[in-house]
């Protein structure tokens, strides 16, 4: 008997691009004989919002409940109405021609979002990154209506997120569910019966990436559960791995049958071969489920394994790379690989090779297993993905990618005469020499990302991050000098982190930046989580964990105090409005103080601190 499996993606998740992980399950159960099919509901989803017919509804829903927040949008209403679905098309296909009709004066009604000045960027821009900045900005004030006024859930790549995120406890998320569903649920799940009756599935598996996909694919589950009760629902992905780990309540399984931890493959092909009655219960592995009204953890040991070497390629097939959307929110080159254009997504090694770092999740299987492959097995994959998607764009979502491994996949590119563009994260190692900077940009690799932290040499000891500032300075360098883009995530906040060493990181990016050594970055508040040596030693760090209380259900984000450290929310503000200047090439000569509206401590470094790295 075989199993009908259908993969979900809820909604909602990636606009521009799909979300690789029913893509990975889909190419590996296609080698194991399984009749398997995969959808995404969250850029269909998106796509039947954002319509003529819709969005008129929205207006009336919020007419019905006399609310009208963000009263621009709503006395512009007819425009939003009978532009939205041109804006949305354009956001597809970005076709000069209608890049200029939506750049004519008066086009497109403009309220709190797009009334202001543009900045200088915009206007060195292309005509068509102008139409869509602005078709940008024209979507984004039509979702500030919708949750103002008619589903407080709604965002573009979230959806209830604010009730999944640090739920210790099923009671508010069960309360949410109890209530009557909105109209983007109902919606959902009107999708959710056409790709029923479609497909005829026996198993639906939902991937939970992140927190804001949770509710949503509860919702579906429960709809499931209540009109299609012979099929099996199973949720996974980075969102189980790292929340749900020590589930207890078995309030949940009321929306669901099996929730499986770490990666897809072997839980569910054992799914499939327990529904197909080809193996026992006791034989799946890594799964929650309930038995005699207890939350029970079958693990079948020891797990049969599957190695990165041996994966078959991801298949998109089902997923049609036309229906996503390239949105250009903010004028910045790195944060357009995270929202414009499409990207085929591989990896090129499981698992993180340093898994040191104090902050991370080393504990789990996703960061400390660590699994490599070759380069003419890689290559092989990057070949079926081109022929299969018509894409070339590749972003290689490693933890932290091997330089060596890197090397060799350039060389293979560079050998088969692959014309491709690809970005990754990386590790700012020594090993990224110039040479090897050169290598990789030959071979298509047109920017990196990669973890600076808390820019302060002490600290990064401390975090056992394995670099320090000038080797950072050094291999940042050698990337820009190739033309490859570099983006750096900042961290603040890290325990015992001082006012000095706050300013001194502050001054750091300053330095980067007006060197050229990074062209993007993003400041990250630190966070202690329950898997990270941090979270599992303390007292090592100097900081006391002071909640939340864990009550059955989910369990990552910790509460800290750190008395050591200093006011570190003080510094949010003035970190970002430095960095949104130095992100557009100003405000380098401006005095730090001047970034904030409080007394701050001169920083101790040298105005050369980076050329002289360098």
């Amino acid at each position: 008997m075989s199993v009908q499996t259908l993969l979900i993606t809820p909604p909602f998740t990636q606009l521009n691009t799909p979300y690789p992980a029913t893509a990975y399950l889909k190419g590996f159960l296609e080698s194991k004989n399984v009749p398997i099919s995969q959808c995404d509901l969250s850029i269909e989803l998106f796509n039947k919002v954002f319509t003529k017919s819709f969005i008129a509804a929205v207006f009336n829903e919020a007419q019905e409940f006399n609310s009208f927040e963000f009263l621009e949008v709503w006395k512009k209403r007819v425009e939003y109405i009978e532009r939205v679905e041109v804006v949305i098309e354009y956001l597809r296909k970005q076709d000069d021609k209608t890049a200029l009709q939506l750049l004519v004066d008066g086009y497109l009604p403009k309220a709190h979002r797009s009334e202001g000045k543009l900045s200088d960027v915009f206007y060195e821009s292309t005509k068509v990154d102008q139409a869509k900045h602005l078709g940008t900005l024209f979507v984004e004030e039509l979702g500030d209506f919708i949750t103002a006024n008619v589903d407080e859930f709604f965002s573009f790549t979230r959806y209830a997120e604010q009730i999944a995120t640090s739920a210790s406890s099923f009671d508010e998320i069960e309360q949410y569910l109890s209530y009557s569903t909105t109209l983007i649920e109902d919606q959902l799940l009107l999708l959710l019966v056409n790709k029923l009756e479609e497909e005829q599935p026996n198993l639906v598996c939902f991937t939970i990436p992140f927190p804001g996909n949770l509710f949503a694919a509860l919702r579906c589950a429960q709809f499931i559960k209540k009109n299609y009760r012979h099929i099996k629902v199973a949720f996974g992905g980075g969102y189980c791995n790292t929340e749900l780990r020590s589930l207890t309540d078995p309030r949940i399984f009321k929306y669901v049958d099996f929730i499986t931890l770490d990666d897809g493959e072997g839980p569910f092909y054992k799914l499939t071969q327990y529904l197909a009655k080809e193996i026992e219960q006791q034989d799946l592995e890594r799964t929650f489920l309930l038995k005699k009204g207890k939350v029970v953890y079958q693990n079948k040991t020891p797990n049969t394994i599957f190695h990165h070497k041996d994966l078959p390629a991801p298949s998109y097939q089902g997923l049609n790379f036309n229906h996503y959307l390239s949105f250009l929110d903010v004028i910045n080159p790195m944060h357009r690989l995270w929202t414009d254009g499409r990207w085929n997504k591989l990896t090129v090694s499981h698992g993180c090779y340093w898994k040191q770092c104090s902050f991370c999740d080393v504990n789990l299987d996703y960061i400390g297993n660590y699994q490599n492959t070759t380069a003419i097995h890689f290559v092989d994959k990057v070949e079926k993905l081109i022929a299969e998607t018509g894409v070339t764009g590749f972003h290689f979502v490693d933890e932290a990618a091997p330089p060596k491994a890197l090397k060799t996949i350039a060389e293979e590119l560079i050998k088969r005469e692959l014309t491709i563009s690809w970005w990754t994260n990386i590790r700012f190692e020594k090993t990224f020499t110039s040479d090897l900077c050169e290598l990789l940009a030959k071979s298509g690799c047109i920017a990196v990302t990669g973890g600076l932290e808390v820019a302060s040499d002490r600290l990064l000891e401390k975090m056992k991050k394995g670099v320090d500032i000038a080797q950072v300075a050094r291999v940042t360098n050698a990337f820009s000098s190739h033309n490859v883009m570099v983006h750096a995530y900042l961290m603040y906040g890290f325990p015992t982190e001082t006012d000095q060493e706050t300013i001194d990181s502050l001054e750091v990016v300053r330095q980067l930046f007006k060197s050229n050594c990074i062209q993007s970055a993003f400041w990250h508040r630190f966070t202690t989580t329950i898997h990270s040596p941090i979270g599992k030693n303390p007292d090592e760090f100097e900081i006391k964990i002071v909640g939340p209380k864990f009550k059955g259900f989910a369990q990552n984000d910790l509460e800290h105090k750190d008395p050591k450290g200093t006011n570190h929310e003080l510094y949010t503000k003035g970190l970002n409005l430095a960095l949104s200047s130095y992100l557009k090439g100003v405000g380098f000569e401006k005095n730090l103080q001047e970034w904030f509206d409080f007394d701050v401590i001169k920083t101790s470094h040298p105005e050369n601190l980076i050329d002289a790295s360098l």
